[in-house]
């Protein structure tokens, strides 16, 4: 490729949340940008750039000519850990200190648009943005440059719908809460009829942010100035496809969501899988140093046998909550794959009594990480036990692995909701674990009839995403005009 061409191609500049999720989203999105002819500039904090280096090797993250990673300062104290960062300060950082360097590493991008990132090859100018839709600074410097912004938000539709009705809960005095008691007396259970293409939603069901007593909560605050702030970008994508939320889908795309296009583009594994010969496949995703033992551990069970149990990368529970969900699993006597991160447990070390490892050493093996879509994909995994992230759902879905739902915070409950109620691929764990009903659920989940029909529609729903992602089928499509929208010049 000559410099000449370089210099012509479009620019996007993609900067993710920096937390593991939001990151994998961002940069399957990029590869898929960059395979269709987008010069790609992939911007982590230093904090999270470091953890890649040591994950995934010195080199890991070399990229190509036009496919450059970039570091910005998170704002935060130095620190060496290798685990998730306070999501609160991480949060009141990015609102407070994340637009001046990154507003800076654009133009300095600008800057070397002539310097050159290897012998024959120049730097295009940025032409535009994708960021996730959580980051309103983003929105900003788009702005200034007088450039387009798509703004990624890594969900499922009906959960980015529950963000948006955050300005309506406000007006009608449902958030924030008058009191810690509404947590608990049954207000949560109200049913919410007039959310465009959601029936059947309770308070509950939303995501759980506005579920403060503080009317200066800063999290809370954040996403109502994000959701007030949508229509200053150029497009909006969510992680979905269009046969999986279709009503919810249409609801914001019609003329009174006040919205700029939305597009479905998903599953972006799916249509990473549709690349040939993808030069970025040796970039991934992980955080954390994956630990593929477990592939070999799989190859020796028997098919749709195992339990897979992840809890994501920032879910923490209770020493105890740890302890039930360990006895219901050793109860079924059915064989499982766990991970148990080291920050699992608040403030603690994840440890389980020596009864638990001696009970399950034959049939259960415990990880503290590994490569989760070869695990779902492998034919021995049969079910998994999940917060209901929506990285998590989607890659269980396009697997065809029906799942254990166990919602935390954020748009969990919403995802949980729909896979176990619109979907019919889930079924949900109480809250409040109990070692009975965990073993009660996993027997239904991998041997019972329900198990079986949660299966079938699953297996189904992995068709669907597989049609979406075709050539032809609609998240391709969407992706198209996607790409015209991000090149359109800003009036």
């Amino acid at each position: 490729m000559s410099s000449k061409e370089v210099a012509n191609k479009p620019h996007v500049v993609c900067i993710p949340i920096p937390v593991q999720s939001h990151i994998k989203a961002m940069l399957k999105l990029a590869k898929i940008l960059h395979h269709k002819g987008f010069h790609i500039t992939f911007v982590n904090t230093e904090f999270n750039h470091k953890r890649f280096l040591k994950s995934l090797g010195s080199h890991s993250l070399d990229g190509l000519p036009d496919f450059q990673f970039n570091t910005i300062p998170d704002g935060l104290p130095i620190s060496d850990e290798d685990a998730t960062q306070d999501l609160s300060l991480l949060c009141e950082s990015i609102m407070n200190n994340f637009l001046a360097p990154f507003r800076d590493l654009i133009i300095k991008l600008n800057d070397n648009v002539t310097a050159a990132t290897s012998p024959n090859i120049s730097n295009p100018p940025v032409t535009c943005i994708a960021s996730d839709g959580l980051m309103l600074f983003a929105t900003i410097v788009a702005e200034e440059l007088g450039i387009p912004i798509a703004l990624l938000f890594p969900f499922a539709a009906c959960a980015f719908m529950g963000y948006k009705q955050y300005p309506a809960l406000v007006e009608k005095g449902l958030a924030p809460l008058k009191d810690e008691s509404y947590l608990t007396n049954g207000f949560l259970d109200k049913l919410i009829d007039w959310i465009p293409g959601m029936k059947g939603i309770r308070l509950k069901d939303l995501p759980t942010e506005f579920r403060t007593t503080n009317p200066n909560d800063l999290i809370f605050n954040g996403l109502l100035d994000v959701v007030n702030n949508l229509h200053r970008a150029s497009a909006i994508v969510v992680h979905t496809f269009d046969a999986l939320e279709p009503d919810v889908l249409d609801a914001l795309s019609s003329s009174t969501s006040m919205l700029p296009p939305v597009y479905a583009i998903g599953p972006l594994q799916l249509l990473l899988n549709q690349i040939p010969e993808d030069p970025l496949k040796p970039i991934k995703y992980s955080l954390w140093k994956e630990e593929t033992e477990c592939l070999e551990w799989l190859n020796n069970k028997a098919p749709n046998s195992v339990l897979y149990v992840n809890f994501g990368s920032i879910v923490v529970m209770t020493p105890q909550q740890l302890v039930e969900f360990g006895w219901g699993l050793a109860n079924t006597k059915l064989p499982f794959l766990w991970v148990i991160r080291p920050d699992l447990v608040v403030g603690k070390t994840a440890v389980l009594p020596v009864e638990f490892v001696a009970e399950t050493k034959e049939r259960g093996l415990i990880t503290s990480w590994c490569p989760q879509e070869q695990v779902l994909n492998h034919t021995s995994v049969g079910g998994f036990l999940t917060h209901s992230g929506w990285n998590s759902s989607i890659e269980s879905l396009c697997a065809g692995v029906p799942m254990l739902c166990l919602p935390f915070f954020a748009e969990q409950q919403t995802n949980c909701y729909y896979s176990c109620n619109e979907w019919g691929i889930g079924l949900e764990i109480n809250n409040d674990v109990k070692r009975d009903e965990v073993q009660k659920l996993v027997i239904e989940l991998m041997e019972r009839e329900k198990g079986k029909e949660m299966k079938n529609k699953v297996m189904k729903w992995k068709k669907l995403a597989e049609e979406a992602t075709a050539p032809h089928g609609s998240s391709s499509k969407n992706l198209d005009n996607l790409l015209k929208q991000l090149q359109k010049k800003k009036s």
